[in-house]
């Protein structure tokens, strides 16, 4: 059977440029090896915002006499919220394969390798192996979790973030390796759950990729609801030959042992290139990744690749863009390549981090003059209302020409907040046009404009 396009793997960078495609009128494959909508919305994205909800509502029901209520007798099912996480997942999924029949984009489930002369052949779960050929071919098979010498994943007692999801009981101890988003979000949901949390950052800061003034107001956040943070620090071996888990912990003052049931090794990610057909089509790599041009282009004509195969963000919304830009172009659209400096990054814990452009420090290296603006949530009516006062919005401006260069947010909501500045800064909107622009009151979202108001002196509630 020939196609105009196959797209290889069906996540948010994948399914999503499989349905542009049709709507631009290319006959379109899409190739699954597993489940429709990928790691995102089946082991990622989704199922861990679920998993963080219910943890939050729990957080709600034991501070429920801060809001002048009083509730006796809950607890929580672990097994109950894990269930529900998967059964927001099956949801999403069966979405994905409505939005596929939709879009009548043939769905062929196999393992498919790329083959010279734009052709793929796809493994069946049979062992049946068919070839498909195509006037273009998208690679778009993702990552999972990246596995260090010293910390081999058993699946057992050393896990990584797909089956932190599904543990069939809760842990009375975890060690968390990696401050990422992945490791906080999963250090947040256990100790919310009861579990005694230990995160172990090599880094001098946690969520190290943030700004320096987030990455510590977020530290104190997490130690303050119990959760034990090592930074400067590394897991050298792991001891699993007891009933737990020793590990041998590298710090500033020397070496420690700590014991746990369970370790989360969350210290990145590997693309999945191996197998593919890489290297019998001639496409090529560097550091794990496939080499690319502006609009996802291979060295080999009719080859393309998007997502987290990919330099950059190994972000959903990423690949979901990045799929978007490149079938565009294949169609002949006028597309202009993707701007890496303004996309944004969140990180779902509590309290919420957003960011989006330069950090402070990044600023200062490049050499522009700042002005820098911070406004906490405790001067916020709605967050005090709330019952969400902590955290800040932070921004950043050249003082030159009034260019947005950055802007942090922590606190509670935020990640729903950052799409603003966003939206401004590829408007390349300036401090003064955010201040003049009217924020409704009260709402968490006018702390955006206070900030702004603080960095040129102007701000009133603070």
């Amino acid at each position: 059977m020939k196609f105009d396009l196959i797209v290889l793997g069906s996540g948010p960078g994948g399914y999503v440029t499989a349905i542009r495609a049709s709507q631009l009128g290319l006959k379109v494959a899409i190739i699954e090896k597993e489940n429709l909508g990928g790691v995102c919305l089946n082991w990622g994205c989704i199922p861990t915002k679920a998993l963080l909800k219910s943890a939050q509502v729990f957080e709600y029901l034991k501070h429920a006499s801060d809001y002048g209520l009083t509730v006796t007798g809950f607890d929580k099912d672990f097994s109950a919220v894990v269930a529900r996480s998967r059964s927001v997942a099956d949801g999403m999924s069966k979405g994905v394969q409505f939005l596929m029949k939709k879009n009548k984009i043939e769905v062929i489930e196999g393992f498919g390798k790329m083959q010279p002369g734009k052709k793929v052949e796809v493994t069946a779960a049979d062992g049946k192996k068919t070839v498909y050929d195509a006037d273009h071919i998208i690679i778009a098979t993702g990552a999972r979790s990246r596995e260090l010498p010293n910390l081999p994943q058993d699946g057992i007692k050393v896990i990584g973030y797909r089956k932190a999801m599904t543990l069939a009981e809760q842990p009375k101890k975890m060690i968390v390796v990696g401050s990422g988003a992945i490791g906080v979000e999963f250090a947040y949901f256990y100790n919310s759950m009861g579990t005694e949390v230990t995160i172990v950052e090599f880094m001098p800061n946690i969520v190290p990729v943030e700004d320096e003034d987030i990455s510590k107001q977020f530290e104190r956040s997490l130690k303050k609801a119990g959760i034990n943070i090592l930074t400067n620090s590394s897991v050298e071996r792991l001891d699993t030959s007891g009933t737990g888990v020793k590990a041998y912990v590298k710090t500033a003052k020397g070496e420690e042992v700590l014991e746990a049931d369970i370790v989360l090794s969350a210290v990145g990610i590997k693309s999945n290139i191996e197998n593919i057909g890489l290297e019998e089509v001639g496409i090529a790599t560097d550091r794990d990744k496939i080499i690319v041009n502006g609009f996802y282009q291979t060295n080999i004509p009719g080859y393309y690749a998007i997502g987290d195969v990919v330099p950059g963000q190994a972000l959903a919304h990423v690949a979901s863009a990045e799929g978007i830009l490149c079938v565009e172009k294949i169609a002949g659209l006028h597309v202009e390549p993707l701007d890496y400096g303004n996309i944004p990054g969140c990180t779902y814990a509590t309290p919420e981090i957003a960011s989006v452009g330069l950090t402070e420090r990044a600023a200062k290296e490049k050499g522009y003059e700042l002005k820098i603006g911070k406004f906490p949530f405790s001067a916020s009516g709605k967050a005090k209302a709330s019952g969400t006062p902590d955290g800040f919005v932070k921004v950043i401006f050249d003082a030159k020409y009034g260019e947005w260069l950055g802007c942090h947010m922590i606190g509670a909501g935020v990640t729903d907040m950052i799409a603003e500045a966003v939206v401004a800064r590829k408007l390349e909107t300036t401090g003064h046009e955010i201040l003049k622009a009217v924020h409704p009151h009260p709402t968490m979202s006018e702390a955006v404009m206070e900030a702004v108001a603080a960095a040129y002196d102007e701000v009133i509630h603070l």
